[in-house]
């Protein structure tokens, strides 16, 4: 258990190490195709929300190849990132769009990805190995934002980098606000299939990260839904069976202060609609200056929440015994 929780707590170390990379030379862009998978993944869904503001596009590609026909016109920056570098599906994506004659850069520990960065001469962060890659989010992230820095698709970040790491170091401590925070919902969702909503880029990205960490850290099922969205379909489906989903689920609403203002009206009344078949455990907003503090201090409640549950649930959240099999399964279907 305290593996995964020292992990956790490395976010600000993590951050920091990010904020004194040097920034690769790339040419300057202003639209990027992330490809990564899993924990890796989530780094795009994060860098978008903190480059959209400054006009870069960032659509990240969860999958196998080939690049889609709107990238090989487009010419986008191609950003790969697999914390292991072994990642199946990024590795073919990637493969695809390097043949398709896009620019590739990439983000790894070594692996496959680092070998074919090296072959290409491909601009290349390496960030360090021996961590979960969901424990990883600040070191992937972080090598992220300053590839877009050198690709001049982003601002210098080294002010947001700072505030964001002495907020993961304060709210990661024993007793800390965020710890007491997830201590109330760990102990509400105990037992209780996890649904989270977010509402906005800031939220949405979070309430995608909550989602999976439960997944991995806790096994257990769990699903994140986004507002307005959900409002004209979801909201629906609580209607059917509320003496089975009262008992069984619970939701956790997250908010930002750049979600649209309806949406503030939409989370007070879809609660009002919904509670009695799912009890509302907590709205958890973030904080911060900056998008990327924002965006980690909601990641943080959500992370030790999910070390919470498998604390509770006397589970070790370290394995992914499932993936394992079904990698296994994989490479013995393509002997």
């Amino acid at each position: 258990m305290a593996d995964m929780l020292e992990q956790i707590r490395s976010l600000g170390e993590q951050l920091r190490w990010a904020s004194d990379l040097a920034k690769p030379a790339i040419g300057a862009c202003s639209e990027v195709l992330y490809a990564g998978m899993g924990g890796s993944a989530i780094g795009g869904d994060y860098a978008a929300v903190v480059a959209e503001p400054g006009g870069t596009r960032i659509t990240v590609h969860r999958g196998y190849g080939p690049a889609p026909a709107w990238a090989v016109s487009r010419r986008p920056l191609v950003l790969a990132a697999s914390y292991s570098g072994n990642t199946e599906e990024t590795l073919d994506f990637v493969s695809t769009a390097h043949e398709a004659g896009l620019q590739v850069a990439a983000v790894t520990t070594g692996g496959a990805l680092e070998e074919a960065a090296a072959r290409h001469k491909w601009p290349m962060i390496k960030a360090p190995a021996g961590k979960q890659p969901r424990a990883a989010i600040g070191l992937m992230l972080g090598a992220v934002l300053k590839t877009l820095e050198g690709s001049h698709a982003l601002d210098d970040q080294r002010l947001a980098f700072a505030e964001a790491a002495e907020l993961a170091d304060r709210e990661t401590a024993e007793g800390s606000e965020s710890w007491r925070l997830a201590e109330r919902i760990a102990s509400d969702l105990a037992g209780r299939i996890p649904i989270i909503y977010g509402g906005g880029p800031v939220s949405d990205a979070a309430a995608r990260r909550w989602k999976t960490q439960i997944n991995e850290n806790s096994k257990v099922p769990s699903w994140w839904s986004v507002l307005p969205e959900l409002d004209h379909n979801e909201l629906v489906g609580w209607e059917a069976m509320p003496e089975k989903t009262r008992d069984l689920m619970a939701i956790v609403a997250l908010t930002d202060r750049g979600d649209h203002a309806r949406v503030g009206a939409r989370v007070a009344h879809t609660r009002a609609l919904t509670e009695s078949a799912a009890p509302w455990v907590a709205e958890v907003e973030s904080s911060g200056t900056f998008l990327l503090t924002r965006l980690m201090s909601l990641t943080v409640v959500g992370d030790l929440v999910s070390w919470m549950l498998a604390d509770k649930a006397g589970v070790d959240p370290i394995p992914v015994t499932a993936i394992e099999n079904l990698k296994r399964l994989l490479a013995e279907g393509a002997e």
